[in-house]
């Protein structure tokens, strides 16, 4: 299952690469605009895809490993706050109003994305991957 790892991994760097983009483009840019609507639906698709294929597994291994069931635990109140910052960033911008707290926003929700990716990938890759073994 090695391969679904690496497919994680890349769509994280492309998420993440994506946000840069805005970023570099500018948001009162048209192809600003373009690539943050692009860069949710990467995220929602990734999301399915990790809650389709990754959480399962992880979670009915949880039930007899207390370790992995508490960092799951952990680790689901932290998605729950990311993508509540996630989807109500996407939403206020999806309505084309930017203010001078955009750049903030953008920056803090690329900071947390980025925090959230590291501990997917440092902590439930590696223990999927050693389970799969």
């Amino acid at each position: 299952m090695k391969a679904l790892v690496e497919e994680l991994m890349k769509e994280h760097s492309e998420i993440l690469a994506i946000l840069n983009e805005v970023k570099r483009l500018g948001i009162l840019s048209k192809e600003g605009q373009v690539k943050l609507m692009s860069a949710k639906k990467h995220l929602l698709t990734h999301l399915k895809k990790e809650d389709k294929q990754l959480y399962p597994f992880l979670i009915k291994e949880a039930k007899s490993d207390k370790l992995l069931e508490g960092t799951l635990v952990l680790l689901a109140i932290e998605m729950r706050d990311v993508s509540r910052v996630a989807l109500e960033f996407f939403d206020k911008y999806s309505k084309g109003v930017f203010g001078k707290e955009f750049q903030k926003e953008l920056g803090s929700l690329f900071v947390l994305l980025r925090n959230r990716i590291r501990n997917e990938e440092d902590i439930l890759y590696e223990k999927y991957e050693e389970m799969k073994k």
